[in-house]
């Protein structure tokens, strides 16, 4: 679906049903769009929980967990988003695809919340990261 709306897709696994450890794929993905690898990742775990909380570590990745569309377009607008997590077990396949859609569609509006990344940024200095 991404490659139709002109993203190049990197797949970083897992490649089976076999149990992982998700901070490790949380880390590849996070690591990679923080350094430019990669414009924008998705990351996806049985709730999205610990992928999020994972890949926020990151210094320069603002992960956001995203259950439904709105949040998806609002993670975007308002907080420049560079990484979406999804639940598994608490999204369908469908929904789960519109909010790629809406994730990957979906500017950042600058402005008063540029104001306001830019003090999240701030944060990850502040705490050495």
């Amino acid at each position: 679906m991404l490659g139709s709306l002109g993203h190049t897709v990197t797949d970083l696994g897992t490649h089976d049903r076999s149990s992982c450890d998700y901070p490790d794929y949380a880390q590849k993905v996070a690591e990679g769009v923080a350094a430019g690898t990669y414009e924008r990742g998705v990351l996806i775990c049985g709730t999205g929980l610990g992928m999020s909380i994972a890949a926020n570590k990151v210094a320069g990745v603002r992960a956001a967990l995203c259950n439904e569309i709105y949040s998806a377009r609002m993670a975007r607008a308002h907080n420049d988003a560079n990484v979406l997590c999804l639940g598994a077990r608490v999204v369908g396949p469908g929904v789960a695809e519109e909010i790629v859609r809406a994730f990957f569609t979906t500017e950042h509006e600058g402005g008063r919340h540029a104001r306001r990344v830019e003090k999240i940024r701030l944060l990850e200095t502040r705490e050495g990261r």
